[in-house]
């Protein structure tokens, strides 16, 4: 190892690589932090409900200084039976300690605010930049492989997301992305509609809001469930969609979304609003057993990239596991760096640690609550609808078109004309496979004329990963991010 190593390097600029990055520093340690968007939180998206117990032991009163967006007051989760819709209202928390409490956020603002904290407390933040490689010597991951410099670590701390490319090539992922049972697209919209209106439509005070979760009734459509949460000036609308479920679609994804909003609850929640973005992101739902190896010789895997989502269905938790498994794997790397040793056997204590904190309890429940879904018994059996409660406001196919190039127009991308990140098969022989990823891009970047060929414009990618969990190897040849600063930045997350 080099004189000019560092402790830890940390892949992915996230609220899992963050707060290693946070941990480790306040300990002393030499950390460098890794971001391949523009800023921390450029490729970032959340529903988002930030639970604060998680960052509330890294950084205590948290929420007197963070951007965060609203407190979260009440909770609203509504379920369609029998073709009519049940909604259930109560108090978000009863408890006083502000441990205890959530908040709505938006990644783009928060995180960045995260990664200047991470700064002033010594870590070395570089973005911009797309790690392609780690470095491995004699089996022991050393070190990471970034536009084209080598840079030394005795740990390297992957913390890039769901689709961890990193994690599968040192062997710690599968080969193969993860099943499309165990993974959910989410397709979200920012929509603005000003503070006052926010507190009048949804009975608030400024800084209270609510976190509202739709189970099988956002749509006409099974399987589809729908969130709303309420931000300072705007609402966070969405709904997702197990990506196994794409193939018995009628409609293509983004449809869902304007079905959703064509909702005449919904309609009336965001009427008059304006879309200020329109973002993609896959979540990982497969609980315990979707989780792959955590650690290995000077590696660890945090966050997205270790599987830590839970959607249980009345809520959907993310955030606090990534923080959580950031604070757990910064404590394990220190004691590590106080050894010498960056073993595989060392670094094994991270994976207990997160056996003995909330982490693996709530995935064991995330993976009931999907054994459950899948069986009929849960979200699935709420989503019979009848025709008398109009779901869709406007009738014809020129009423319901979605109108894609519109909404990523709205949107920001650093566009790089010659090097497609996406690398696809136009003559593949199955046109099934073809209308898979026509029905299943939220950016509707797939299409197929009447000759059976494919067109595929990667411009416009979220960088979401769905076309990779549906098609790789068949139609998606090859799948990867857009180099470091190029592909989309968002502005809210």
């Amino acid at each position: 190892m080099s004189e000019d190593a560092f402790d830890a390097i940390i892949v992915g600029g996230g609220l899992a690589g963050l707060t290693a990055g946070y941990v480790m520093a306040q300990a002393g340690l030499m950390v460098l932090l890794v971001e391949k968007g523009n800023y921390s939180g450029s490729k970032n998206v959340t529903g988002g409900r930030l639970y604060g117990h998680s960052l509330e032991k890294v950084i205590p009163e948290f929420a007197e200084v963070a951007p965060l967006e609203r407190k979260i007051t009440k909770e609203k989760l509504s379920v369609c039976r029998n073709g009519q819709i049940e909604t259930q209202e109560y108090p978000a928390s009863s408890v006083t300690d502000p441990s205890g409490y959530s908040y709505s956020v938006l990644r783009a603002k928060f995180d960045k605010w995260y990664a200047d904290e991470c700064e002033q407390t010594g870590v070395e933040l570089i973005c911009g930049v797309r790690v392609d490689d780690l470095l491995i010597r004699d089996g022991k991951a050393c070190g990471i492989v970034a536009a084209g410099e080598e840079m030394e670590a005795n740990v390297v701390l992957l913390a890039d997301g769901v689709n961890s490319l990193l994690a599968q090539k040192i062997g710690l992922r599968d080969s193969r992305p993860a099943a499309a049972d165990q993974i959910t697209v989410g397709v979200k919209e920012v929509i603005e509609l000003g503070e006052d209106v926010v507190n009048h439509r949804f009975g608030f005070q400024s800084g209270e809001g609510v976190a509202w979760m739709f189970l099988g009734c956002c749509t006409d459509t099974q399987g589809c469930d729908g969130f709303l949460y309420t931000n300072k000036d705007t609402v966070s609308l969405g709904v997702t969609m197990r990506v196994d479920n794409i193939p018995s679609l009628d409609k293509t994804v983004p449809q869902l979304m304007e079905d959703f909003k064509r909702n005449p609850m919904i309609a009336s929640l965001i009427e008059g609003g304006k879309l200020l973005e329109y973002a993609a992101h896959l979540i990982p739902e497969g609980g315990e057993t979707m989780m792959p190896k955590l650690y290995g010789d000077g590696v660890l895997v945090l966050g997205d990239a270790a599987g830590l989502a839970a959607n249980l269905g009345y809520t959907v938790r993310g955030m606090d596991l990534a923080i959580e498994s950031g604070r757990l794997a910064a404590e394990v790397v220190i004691a590590a760096i106080e050894k010498e040793r960056y073993d595989s056997s060392t670094l094994a204590a991270y994976e207990q640690a997160l056996k003995e904190s909330f982490v693996f309890p709530c995935m064991r429940e995330a993976e009931s609550s999907l054994k459950n879904s899948k069986a009929g018994n849960y979200r699935n059996s709420a989503s019979t609808l009848d025709e008398s409660m109009s779901w869709i406001l406007l009738s014809g196919n020129d009423a319901n078109k979605v109108n894609i190039p519109d909404k990523l127009g709205i949107n920001k991308f650093h566009t790089d004309e010659f090097n497609a990140h996406v690398e696809v098969d136009k003559a593949y022989p199955d046109k099934t496979e073809m209308d898979l990823l026509v029905r299943a891009c939220p950016a509707a970047l797939y299409s197929v004329d009447e000759k059976g060929t494919l067109f595929f414009d990667y411009l416009g990618c979220l960088e979401c990963g769905t076309c990779r969990i549906l098609s790789e190897r068949k139609v998606v040849k090859s799948w990867n991010y857009p180099q470091g600063t190029l592909g989309i930045e968002y502005r809210m997350g």
